[in-house]
């Protein structure tokens, strides 16, 4: 019976870690790389379109390399569980016992196998100079997709390009 109120404090302490966690929306939601002090970089979200000059493009490839893991498969074996019924009659409560076979399932190793393991995400970034028209916000780089790489790089240097960016920074 001690049981009951320990699981009941248990719930309620994850209702509360939930709940703090998943606060914002992902439009206002920031990832700091540190401790938050001034020189920080930090990675936002945007929504909104950047005008500026187009001072450069660049494409980083996706990096992988080739890797080994355990290489797991399914094994079923049959066992036996012992099941209680209680059998209620003219006041009296009557109590007894049956076996029934369960299929028990679980993952074991056997062997390796290889994979491809990804060691750097593919990405396109573009760099703008006179961002939203400021004359000092100068050299940004900004991550687009890759449509948006394709057709700012077919622009000339230094044209006015307007992109819709994943993030800041490359």
């Amino acid at each position: 019976m001690k049981r009951r109120p320990t699981l009941a404090g248990l719930t309620m302490v994850l209702v509360v870690a939930l709940a703090a966690c998943g606060g914002g929306t992902e439009k206002s939601a920031s990832v700091h790389g540190g401790g938050g002090s001034a020189g920080s970089q930090s990675i936002e979200q945007h929504d909104d379109k950047v005008t500026g000059v187009r001072d450069g493009v660049r494409h980083m490839p996706r990096r992988t390399t080739r890797a080994t893991r355990a290489h797991l498969v399914k094994k079923c074996g049959t066992d036996t569980r012992k099941v209680r019924h209680t059998k209620r009659s003219h006041g009296r409560t009557k109590t007894y016992y049956t076996t029934k076979k369960v299929r028990d399932c679980h993952k074991v190793r056997r062997g390796t196998e290889k994979y491809t393991r990804v060691l750097r995400s593919e990405r396109w970034c573009v760099r703008l100079d006179d961002v939203n028209g400021k004359r000092t916000a100068d050299d940004r780089w900004y991550r687009v997709n890759s449509t948006v790489y394709g057709r700012v790089q077919g622009d000339e240097d230094r044209a006015k390009v307007t992109i819709d960016p994943i993030r800041e920074g490359c």
